[in-house]
């Protein structure tokens, strides 16, 4: 039991290490990572060929060899007499020798009859295990007294004559010579081989770093940019694969550009907007430190009261503009009508105050869209605000809710001044107020609603509400446009209601 234990304790301490690995060995450099990969299936291969190669040398050894064992059978079957009704073999000296310089090695032969009545030279050589077939030699590895043998067999009939007698002659030489022949076959296959993974390593390492000197070339120019130089980086000049990082960086680029641009946009907007209100402020401060009458104090602290809700109001519109701008939004399913229901609810004390006639009109019940609702609800009240504020009183206002295409609507009708049609494409632009307007104000709340209504990918545009008995352009009709999602992603409990 000892030993499962420490195994399994082995393992219980490797595991841990198991996930950091692939973030180690993503460290490396491109370079020797793909090398760290490429050799060992380089080797691979190359050990899967020098065994083929093996294989191939010993066919052709065994080919060559075997071609030579069958010219030395032929020889002694030359050298070989049956005319006394026996088996002589008149065999050279000079022919044995010859046979043994061309094998390298000993060389053994025998001529017998089939039946080994009659036998001449080396006795005892193994036969194949299958009957010989006349005219066909056979070869066999064998061992013969200790030694391994290459043996070639060869039969025929002892007198064409009388047919029913054959002889057999057989040849057998050592496996040195043939086994050094493949050997020399192999070491040649394998200094070719790592010869050619050596050159095929360097090559790729070259190649390796040359493919990566638009990327250093890359790192170059980013080092050297300035702090403020969010431009976009040339994607064109690197590589197809660092195509999509060069992309999202650049992504990353003009999000920071952005919210760059929004910083300075509101430290712009809150210089223009909050300089004039608070050097009123100390104005009317001064004003009333240096009164005594009563009534005067009062009259200065209402009016100093006022500035100061403007000037609140004023500074909430302007981070309400930039949240809108660039605060992240996390998109989710709302019921829109409900969302407006309840942003029109919380509108009337103001239209009451103000002697309006505000009234909610929901075209589509269980219209949901995906959204931020904060913002939504933000840009609601926005339009309400200023339709509210710029109706004269006895006046209305309508909130409208509906569906158009594959758009969901929102529509704020009122009987105000309305916005000069020349005008109204700046309607959405910072501080933009129109010439026939004379009420103190921010000129930010059409900005929010359209900033809101991008961030939503929608949009937003300013129409004449109605043209009077006389064909003139009256009030104004706000409207919001938002995408409407697939079905598949409205929750089932806002399907309900």
């Amino acid at each position: 039991m000892t030993a499962p234990a420490s195994g399994a304790r082995g393992l219980a301490r490797l595991m841990p290490l198991l996930p950091s690995l692939p973030a180690r060995w993503h460290r490396f450099s491109v370079r020797r990572t793909l090398l760290a990969l490429v050799l060992p299936v380089m080797l691979a291969a190359v050990g899967v060929e020098l065994a083929l190669t093996w294989g191939t040398a010993l066919q052709a050894a065994n080919s060559a060899y075997d071609r030579s064992l069958l010219g030395a059978i032929k020889a002694i079957e030359s050298n070989v007499s049956t005319e006394t009704g026996g088996l002589s073999v008149e065999m050279p000296y000079r022919l044995l020798e010859f046979f043994e310089l061309t094998a390298s090695g000993q060389v053994y032969f025998r001529v017998s009859t089939e039946d080994g009545l009659v036998e001449v030279g080396n006795a005892g050589l193994p036969l194949p295990a299958q009957p010989l077939k006349s005219g066909v030699p056979r070869f066999i590895d064998a061992e013969y007294f200790g030694e391994p043998v290459r043996i070639g067999a060869w039969a025929r009939e002892l007198d064409p004559e009388r047919p029913g007698r054959r002889m057999i002659i057989q040849v057998a030489e050592s496996t040195n010579s043939r086994n050094a022949f493949s050997r020399a076959l192999l070491i040649q296959a394998m200094w070719r081989d790592l010869l050619t993974v050596s050159v095929v390593a360097g090559t790729l390492a070259l190649v390796i770093g040359w493919a990566l000197r638009p990327l250093d070339r890359l790192r170059r120019e980013v080092e050297a940019r300035a702090d403020d130089d969010l431009s976009p980086v040339d994607e064109t000049q690197v590589p197809a694969d660092a195509a999509p990082l060069v992309r999202a960086i650049n992504h990353h680029l003009a999000r920071q550009r952005e919210l760059i641009d929004g910083r300075r946009r509101f430290v712009d907007d809150a210089s223009h907007q909050l300089r004039t209100p608070l050097a009123t402020l100390a104005t009317m401060v001064g004003y009333a430190r240096r009164e005594h009458d009563p009534e005067r104090i009062a009259e200065a602290l209402e009016a100093l009261k006022g500035q100061i809700d403007d000037t609140v109001r004023r500074t909430n519109q302007m981070l309400a503009l930039a949240r809108a701008d660039t605060a992240p939004v996390v998109m989710a399913p709302l019921a829109l009508d409900r969302l407006a229901d309840r942003c029109a609810r919380e509108s009337w004390p103001l239209a009451r105050e103000q002697g309006i006639d505000l009234g909610f009109e929901c075209g589509q019940a269980d219209l949901v869209v995906l959204g931020h609702e904060g913002q939504l609800r933000e840009a609601l009240l926005n339009l309400l605000h200023n339709a509210l504020r710029y109706t004269p009183r006895g006046g209305q206002v309508t909130l409208e809710v509906g569906v158009q295409g594959a758009m969901a609507v929102i529509r704020v009708v009122d009987d105000g001044p309305g916005i000069p049609a020349d005008e109204r494409p700046r309607a959405g632009e910072r501080f933009f107020r129109g010439s026939n307007v004379d009420l103190p104000g921010s000129g930010l709340g059409l900005a929010i609603v359209r900033a809101i209504a991008r961030r939503h990918l929608g949009d937003m545009d300013v129409t004449a509400a109605r043209l009077d008995a006389e064909g003139l352009e009256r009030g104004t009709t706000v409207t919001l446009r938002l995408p409407l999602p697939p079905a598949s992603e409205i929750p089932v409990t806002l399907k309900a209601g």
